[in-house]
């Protein structure tokens, strides 16, 4: 299967992936490095429990740092009540109350549930003499428990939000 999937970073001018995550093993918590701090999460798995447990496609945009192809996900256009849960560990990171409704590709929100979701800057600052080829750096999302990757902070239409990834989630209704 050839995973769905489009550089969100070539839409938003954006560069190279990075990869947060650092794997280890056994019931340690996973640990990631950057700007020489070491991060530990409680939810750690190696490259193969991930591969096991999830898809080519979840595995590219949670553990790579992917981004979906726009308009593919069906959660960019889902509007029932409920909550976003990350794929990588289940813990709830997004409420339905926060949900933004933007029509250019991926989910939208203005708010995490507290304490849910890290951010990360992929890439290299803006150069202030506006000499630069490059797009500068990106704000990344990622899960606080399991350092998967879910998308970056963007501003869409006039508002800073959270541009998350449908297949990065998962959507229990309030309903069920």
């Amino acid at each position: 299967m050839t995973p769905n999937l489009f550089g969100r970073r070539a839409f938003l001018g954006a560069t190279a992936t990075a990869a947060l995550a650092a794997s280890t093993t056994g019931i340690r918590p996973a640990k990631a490095e950057a700007a020489g701090e070491e991060m530990t999460f409680e939810v750690t798995r190696t490259e193969e429990e991930w591969r096991a447990r999830l898809t080519d496609e979840e595995y590219i945009l949670l553990r790579k740092g992917s981004t979906e192809l726009p308009h593919t996900s069906p959660l960019v256009s889902e509007t029932r009540e409920g909550v976003y849960r990350c794929k990588g560990c289940d813990l709830t990171l997004y409420t339905s109350i926060w949900n933004v409704p933007r029509d250019i590709g991926w989910g939208f929100f203005s708010h995490s549930q507290p304490r849910a979701v890290l951010t990360s800057i992929e890439g290299e600052p803006p150069d202030p003499t506006g000499n630069s080829d490059g797009p500068g750096a990106m704000i990344e999302v990622h899960c606080r428990r399991c350092a998967s990757h879910l998308g970056h902070l963007v501003i869409a239409q006039g508002q800073l939000v959270h541009c998350i990834n449908g297949g990065g989630v998962t959507f229990h209704s309030a309903r069920a």
